[in-house]
């Protein structure tokens, strides 16, 4: 059974190609910074930012203290970690995955 997103669309189909075609990061950046503004790309990345710290187990204080972020922010974050699609944990398990102790 695949994931069927409530968000997709022909619009968005087309954007995550276009995503999945980029083969490193000097082409993540030429691409995002023709399709984002600055604050948007920031806006992204520190929610990234936020949910591997939230995975870390880091307090909110913690969180709004490192990355800048609004607490409406790191609870937007954690209710995708514990009810959301699932995509911050595919990402954070294969991009940065925790070290076995």
């Amino acid at each position: 059974m695949s994931y069927q997103s409530r968000f997709q669309n022909p619009l968005n189909d087309d954007l995550f190609e276009a995503i999945l075609a980029l083969e490193n990061q000097e082409e993540c950046y030429r691409f995002f910074e023709d399709l984002c503004t600055v604050a948007e790309l920031h806006s992204l990345a520190q929610r990234l930012v936020v949910a591997k710290l939230l995975d870390e187990e880091e307090t909110y204080a913690q969180i709004e203290e490192l990355t800048g972020a609004s607490s409406a922010t790191i609870s937007r974050v954690k209710k995708s970690l514990q009810y959301g699609a699932d995509g911050y944990r595919l990402v954070l398990d294969r991009a940065f995955p925790k070290e076995q102790s």
